[in-house]
């Protein structure tokens, strides 16, 4: 009687682990033959396209996720982080340059700024930057298009109170500037007397905007390299209402079109530029919410395990890789869990967050929200950036027997991308004080564990992020699918050991207290 119930207590200990092998089997053949990670990026970046706050993509995007984390037999939670006055939405824009060449023109606008009524054509002049500039082109404003100093970073001209003063704190200067020569010329009239060159401000262009606004300029041209950024209205969109929308148009122009007109103006030839830009404003508010999918945890699920993506990008081209990569690699690996049976001991989330591109304000919001008790999370894996391979973790020393374990069914599931566990050397990092680039800044700000996969341009796509991030770039055929889909297997079955591990994750040397 006593070896009967030895062999039932021991087949009952083997259960448990029986089942959480045919889970992973489940995951793992699935990955392999039915991967939907590029079926969810193909609908996010070329369904519904760019997303940025306040607009219907997003909102769009919101209902898709969250359908789809219900389809899949998940449970659904959607956090409120905020709302915007005024929604915005993009139509095509095009532009062109007419004289005696005539050329199409490369240009953006940032989110949140005027478009054009219908096709406007116009001339060009060059900004005045002092007082007495202005008053020699006032005149000829009307109907015109300026060129502007500076070199575009992909954000709007500040409209703010602020940017008034900076604005105003510059033409005193270069009014200085001015006095100084008045009173060169007064005792030189020499054309080789030394004339010290009024100042270009990158940080305030379009010294004289509100008065160039008023005498009826079309708009603004800014000089920006390729690829092209277009970001938001950084300083004003959250101010706007639909009485106060911007007037005048703010374009970011294609660096070598941009030199090639200025020196036309220069030389005074008869060129005209001509700009239908259909960038539109809506009635708010309009809210942005976090999205997402739980796998409660059977035998702890009030402890977690969090995967995370941004789901809000800029519009200017379709967020694919910022972050669309992130996303679909997050709902898959959702998909594949949820499809396998998987019952993990404890619960795991795959977080959509909204507004990371308008300062982490999703994860922000979660982390401050009490959803979730911060000592009660295991790790976060965040994903934002390049759609490259996950093939590893470099751990601190207390969590490497835990992830080896985790990460034990990977060793031989793929020879092009073998899966490493690595620890890490050297003192631990200080935890940091302030937030960092992406989504895992305020967890890793409040202690919680933010281990991240290694990535790799293993086969040599010659992928390069920067040349990607935040520009009209950022579309579909810059993703790497066998790597996304490698990733999405990766992150469900890492995820679903640590879930089921006897304990959290150690934080013992995990930041320099």
């Amino acid at each position: 009687m006593k070896r009967t119930i030895l062999s039932l207590l021991v087949l009952c200990a083997m259960l448990p682990l029986s089942a959480q092998d045919k889970v992973i089997r489940k995951v793992l053949e699935t990955g392999r033959t039915d991967n939907q990670t590029m079926a969810h990026a193909d609908f996010l970046s070329n369904r519904i396209g760019g997303r940025p706050i306040g607009s219907h993509n997003l909102q769009d995007a919101e209902a898709w996720a969250a359908g789809k984390f219900r389809s899949w037999g998940l449970e659904v939670i959607t956090q409120e982080v905020g709302e915007i006055g005024v929604g915005f939405s993009r139509g095509q824009w095009t532009g062109r340059l007419l004289g005696a060449e005539n050329m199409q023109l490369h240009f953006v606008t940032p989110s949140y700024t005027a478009g054009t009524r219908g096709p406007q054509r116009g001339h060009v002049l060059i900004e005045p930057r002092s007082r007495a500039e202005f008053e020699r082109i006032k005149g000829a404003l009307k109907g015109a298009w300026v060129l502007i100093d500076g070199e575009s970073r992909g954000f709007a001209i500040d409209r703010t109170a602020r940017g008034d003063s900076l604005r105003a704190a510059a033409i005193a200067a270069n009014e200085e500037i001015e006095k100084e020569n008045r009173e060169i010329r007064s005792w030189n009239r020499s054309h080789e007397a030394e004339q010290k060159p009024l100042k270009e401000y990158d940080s305030t262009p379009a010294l004289f905007y509100r008065e160039m606004v008023q005498a009826g300029a079309l708009g603004f041209i800014q000089s920006a390299a390729v690829p092209l950024q277009a970001l938001y209205d950084r300083a004003g969109c959250y101010d706007l209402t639909m009485e106060t929308l911007p007037e005048a148009c703010d374009i970011k122009l294609d660096a070598h079109q941009y030199d090639l007109i200025r020196q036309m103006v220069r030389e005074r030839r008869d060129i005209q530029l001509e700009f239908d830009i259909r960038n539109h404003f809506f009635e708010g508010p309009v809210k942005y919410h976090n999205v997402i999918g739980v796998l409660r945890g059977s035998k702890y699920p009030d402890e977690y395990v969090i995967l995370g993506g941004h789901l809000d990008s800029y519009d200017i081209a379709g967020g694919a890789v910022d972050d669309g990569n992130g996303v679909s690699v997050t709902m898959e690996a959702a998909r594949l869990l949820a499809t396998s049976g998987a019952k993990p001991k404890r619960s795991i989330m795959f977080c959509l967050w909204t507004g990371e591109e308008y300062g982490l304000l999703g994860s922000k919001y979660f982390v401050e929200s009490g959803l979730v008790p911060l000592e009660k999370i295991s790790n976060y894996f965040n994903r934002d950036g390049g759609p490259l391979a996950a093939v590893g973790v470099t751990v601190p020393p207390a969590m490497y027997d835990d992830f080896v374990e985790a990460g034990k069914s990977l060793l031989e599931y793929s020879e092009d991308f073998p899966f490493t566990v690595s620890m890490r050397e050297g003192e631990p990092r200080p935890r940091p004080s302030r937030a960092g680039g992406s989504d895992h800044a305020h967890f890793a700000m409040n202690g919680v564990p933010t281990i991240s996969f290694n990535e790799a341009d293993i086969k040599g796509f010659d992928f390069n992020y920067r040349e990607i991030w935040h520009t009209e770039s950022d579309h579909y055929g810059q993703l790497i699918p066998e790597y996304m889909e490698h990733s999405s297997v990766v992150s469900a079955v890492i995820a679903y050991g640590i879930a089921n591990l006897p304990h959290l994750l150690s934080r013992e040397g995990l930041y320099k207290e």
